[in-house]
């Protein structure tokens, strides 16, 4: 799955506009290197989201194309805020 898509699936981010801007600005790095929308992700992988605020670090534990907001938090083990 695209990390553009992985973010907006697992409401990390919002809308997956703003996970693409946020790809495109150098702000989204899996594995430690920066990476564009299309980078596919898979479970295992470590994400690092940088905001004004911080830095958000989380594993991908699973892919899934839709779940319920309920769910949406078993998709990523987060690792630091």
């Amino acid at each position: 799955m695209r990390i553009d898509k992985f973010l907006k699936v697992s409401r990390i981010l919002k809308r997956r506009a703003l996970a693409n801007q946020a790809c495109d600005g150098g702000r989204v790095k899996v594995n430690g290197k920066v990476v564009k929308p299309s980078y596919s992700v898979k479970p295992g992988d470590v994400v690092e989201l940088g905001f004004n605020s911080g830095t958000l670090a989380f594993e991908i534990l699973l892919i899934k194309e839709t779940v319920k907001k309920e769910q949406a938090e078993s998709l990523y083990r987060i690792i630091t805020e």
